[in-house]
């Protein structure tokens, strides 16, 4: 089954692009997902599990390495064009 996941990392610190930047650089370790970024989120799309068990890593990982953060996140099974733009 496949997923689409739009999620954003509000890091709580003055220098919040820091995170951003680390957290989505990790999320292209995983060569099995499409990762599409914009200025206010990043869209990933996948096979579920994968993508439920990356997020449950890194965000954990995220976490450890930068502290308290708020992850916001919207989940649409069955997974999404990220091309499209309509």
């Amino acid at each position: 089954m496949q997923l689409a996941v739009e999620i954003s990392l509000y890091p709580l610190k003055d220098q919040y692009l820091l995170p951003i930047k680390w957290f989505i650089e990790r999320l292209d370790a995983y060569p099995d997902i499409q990762r599409k970024t914009n200025g206010m989120s990043t869209q990933l799309c996948g096979d579920y599990d994968v993508i439920m068990a990356l997020l449950a890593t890194e965000m954990k990982a995220a976490h450890q390495e930068w502290g308290k953060g708020v992850f916001v996140c919207k989940f649409i099974p069955g997974g999404v064009n990220l091309d499209h733009s309509e």
